[in-house]
């Protein structure tokens, strides 16, 4: 994969920005694709950080005007207001969760920007900016209030997935990286399919019940 879109792209930073940009692959697998096309550690974090924080921009702004665009389409209607109700129900569990285990007293401001530092910052699948972002908009954060834990979020979880890739370079060949981001890729694709399945399968459930009243 790294090889084929190094040859694409034809430079090794502007491919690392590009990579990271995507849905899926983001920080995480911009840094490990770096790494394998021969970046050093600080310039794999640089570029890769760079590239997966431009994210947050547009789909701040964005997301919410394109659901509401998409919800005026009668036949994705239903599906597009599931997915709004999908990010709706993430971001009360991440608020909710900051709820219980923060003893000390903060504002509400607070826990929100808390709850997307610490869905961002945890390096795990389908939790980086792209998710992130998309919760700090259903958590109606100022984009004041949600830039700054969106981007120390990203800064932590890129520190923990360089600190991965230096550690599997040093037990492996650096072809192993192309595996990892393989892998990573893969985990995330079948997590996206299977909740676009659930989502799917919610409009039909929704339709049918519809129909029996």
């Amino acid at each position: 994969m790294t090889d084929f879109i190094l040859n694409l792209v034809g430079n090794n930073y502007v491919a690392t920005i590009v990579m990271s940009f995507m849905p899926m692959i983001e920080l995480k697998g911009g840094i490990v694709f770096a790494r394998g096309a021969g970046l050093g550690f600080f310039e794999a974090f640089l570029f890769s950080f760079l590239g997966s924080s431009l994210v947050f921009i547009p789909i701040y702004f964005l997301l919410r005007p394109i659901l509401n665009l998409l919800k005026r389409v009668k036949w994705i209607n239903a599906f597009v207001l599931n997915v709004e109700h999908y990010f709706s129900e993430r971001a009360e569990m991440a608020i909710t969760k900051q709820k219980k285990q923060n003893k000390r007293r903060r504002s509400e401001i607070g826990l929100k920007q808390l709850a997307v530092f610490i869905f961002i910052a945890i390096p795990l699948p389908m939790t980086g900016i792209w998710m992130g972002t998309a919760i700090a908009v259903f958590l109606q954060l100022k984009f004041k209030d949600a830039i700054w834990p969106a981007l120390l979020g990203n800064f932590i979880a890129g520190t923990c997935i360089s600190l991965l890739a230096e550690f599997c370079l040093a037990l492996w060949n650096i072809k192993v990286l192309d595996y990892i981001l393989y892998g990573m890729f893969g985990i995330a694709l079948v997590l996206t399919i299977i909740v676009v399945i659930k989502l799917i399968l919610k409009k039909r459930n929704s339709h049918e019940e519809e129909g029996t009243e």
